[in-house]
């Protein structure tokens, strides 16, 4: 019953703040494409590309709230800081906040900033988890972020260039969220090793 609580809130919230502003009910509560009578599929990848960045939000914050040990102190931040990090990009994806409300040099140099932090300040465990995930799904972030950078010098159409850009951006956050995947249950498949070898 509690459970139902935040979302009642939220619901109610939100609701009011975007009336308030101007939006009519049914744009508020509606589908857009079932307000444009358009195809469920309009903007396909690009919600499913959000959802990646939400699952992992989601995971690393369980991980996070279910990993108590003081013992794992620094995993817990580290899941914490990776949870953080992925609601920003996933904000700025459904929102699209760097392409609308923050400069994109600001938000790029932001995102590469925390990624540069998170790496220095957890390496070991970083590198211990699966170091090349990290850095795979980094770097094809780093070539999305590259790809929109320059599109406006390639001698290529908006739409062809775009196709790269998306499915840079794509498969690093699939990757990504195998990443943190990782990492929320690195600590589970440790505790459950020792757990076997104490028995044997």
């Amino acid at each position: 019953m509690y459970s139902t609580i935040p979302g009642l809130l939220f619901y109610t919230v939100a609701f009011n703040i975007l009336h308030n502003n101007g939006y009519h009910t049914m744009e508020i509560i509606r589908d857009f494409a079932q307000q444009m009578d358009e195809s469920s599929f309009l903007g396909f990848l690009s919600s499913i590309g959000t959802w990646l960045w939400v699952s992992a939000t989601a995971i690393a914050f369980f991980g996070f709230m279910t990993v108590q040990s003081s013992k794992t102190y620094r995993h817990r931040e580290l899941l914490f800081l990776l949870g953080v990090f992925s609601l920003l990009l996933a904000f700025d994806d459904f929102f699209m906040i760097h392409d609308r409300y923050i400069d994109q040099n600001i938000c790029y140099g932001t995102y590469a900033f925390l990624a540069i932090a998170l790496l220095l300040r957890h390496y070991k465990t970083i590198i211990m988890v699966n170091g090349f995930g990290f850095i795979f799904a980094g770097t094809l972030l780093a070539a999305s972020i590259f790809t929109d950078l320059i599109q406006d010098y390639l001698p290529f159409r908006y739409s062809s260039v775009q196709i790269f850009e998306e499915g840079f951006k794509f498969t690093g956050a699939a990757t990504w969220l195998y990443f943190v995947a990782l990492v929320a249950a690195y600590h589970f498949d440790n505790k459950m090793k020792k757990t076997k070898k104490k028995r044997k």
